[in-house]
């Protein structure tokens, strides 16, 4: 390994990566495989054609011994009501609103299972330690391997191993016995696809996932196709398009606000920044949209928005090349009055203007089971 991987982590999969022919880089404090060898391109659109294996043993995986109701204190969302074996999607939140993380909560009869993101897993266990560590017991595992197993094939990948699995619904999970190994599987995942994400032992990590390559149908993916991916989807990238400067509302992610808190009579909200976000639920100044450039030039993150009279409405946050619609596509935020689908924005690319226009999101329909 090059002296510019030496201080970065290894995940399980490391060596498996390299026999595969993966193009590693830092990411996250780890040395992670942006793709591998027949590119990203055909690994994105092989995830939506079949099944792809991305490794995400990186992410954090925390279990919260205690009351489930304990992390309303933290989220938006209804923690006492999720059922046994069932996820739910949520955010932490500052005391503005703002965004510190985005995760998957699962309730499991030890507790509850949540996987936070790679960059920001540190300090969300030290924020959940300090402020549930007097009603709960919060453990980091760090001998944990994460897999997602993502595409219209990967139910029968799995299904093959165990039929079992097949009966999970999206955003349900259970314990299972894969190859030999008890592995914790979720139907879910982040790229718009159905598909699974497996928790198990890291020890046994690249043998289970060398029992799923062998099957022909699967194929190696890395972080270039899993952004790709999740842009199409709409989906949000934590620390990109969502911060601790933007609200779940003006990201378009008012769902993730319990109904309780919307009631006729609604339930005390006790979760950081409570006020500003309910508040909000009547509208925001800006919001998240869709843009679709016209052209074959994208817009990257950081490139302004303007409006066809050339006032400054906005900007993107993350843009890349959709390979399922061999174009363009872009998402950011754009003051409300510059939200509506087909509204015509403009843009400046090394001095030159280019045009686009508000789509509505997502760019390419979800394939969930069960929803």
């Amino acid at each position: 390994m090059s002296a510019s991987f030496a201080d970065l982590h290894l995940t399980p999969l490391h060596e498996l990566h390299r026999e595969f022919g993966a193009k590693l880089v830092p990411f996250a404090g780890y040395a992670m495989p942006l793709q591998f060898r027949h590119g990203i391109l055909h690994e994105h659109l092989y995830t939506r054609a079949a099944a792809s294996l991305f490794d995400v043993s990186h992410m954090g995986q925390i279990t919260i011994k205690g009351p489930p109701a304990a992390l309303e204190a933290l989220v938006p969302s209804d923690i006492a009501a999720l059922g046994l074996w069932r996820t739910r999607y949520s955010v932490l939140t500052n005391d503005t609103g703002g965004i510190l993380d985005d995760l998957m909560i699962t309730r499991r009869p030890e507790g509850l299972l949540v996987v936070v993101n790679a960059a920001f897993k540190d300090q969300d266990y030290a924020h959940l330690r300090a402020r549930l560590g007097l009603s709960c017991e919060v453990i980091l595992h760090l001998d944990r391997a994460l897999l997602a197993l993502q595409g219209p094939l990967a139910a029968s990948v799995l299904g093959a191993l165990n039929p079992a699995v097949r009966t999970l619904s999206f955003m349900s999970a259970g314990e299972f016995d894969l190859a030999g190994i008890s592995c914790f599987v979720s139907r879910s995942g982040y790229t718009g696809e159905d598909g699974f994400e497996i928790a198990l032992p890291a020890a046994a990590a690249s043998d289970f996932a060398r029992a799923l390559l062998r099957n022909t149908t699967v194929a190696p993916a890395g972080l270039g196709a899993r952004d790709s991916l999740r842009l199409e989807a709409g989906l949000c990238l934590a620390g990109t398009d969502i911060d601790a400067t933007t609200t779940p509302i003006e990201a378009g992610l008012s769902w993730v606000v319990a109904k309780k808190y919307r009631a006729p009579v609604p339930a005390v909200a006790g979760f950081p920044g409570a006020a500003r976000i309910l508040d909000q639920l009547a509208g925001t100044a800006r919001i998240r949209v869709g843009v679709r450039p016209h052209g074959r030039i994208p817009f990257r993150g950081g490139v302004v928005l303007r409006s066809q009279d050339g006032h400054a409405v906005g900007s993107i946050t993350s843009g890349s090349f959709g390979p399922s619609i061999n174009a363009p596509i872009a998402m950011g935020y754009v003051e409300r009055a510059s939200a509506g689908s087909g509204t015509l924005l403009s843009v400046s690319i090394r001095d030159r203007e280019h045009t686009g226009e508000v789509v509505p999101l997502p760019f390419v329909p979800h394939r969930y089971h069960g929803k």
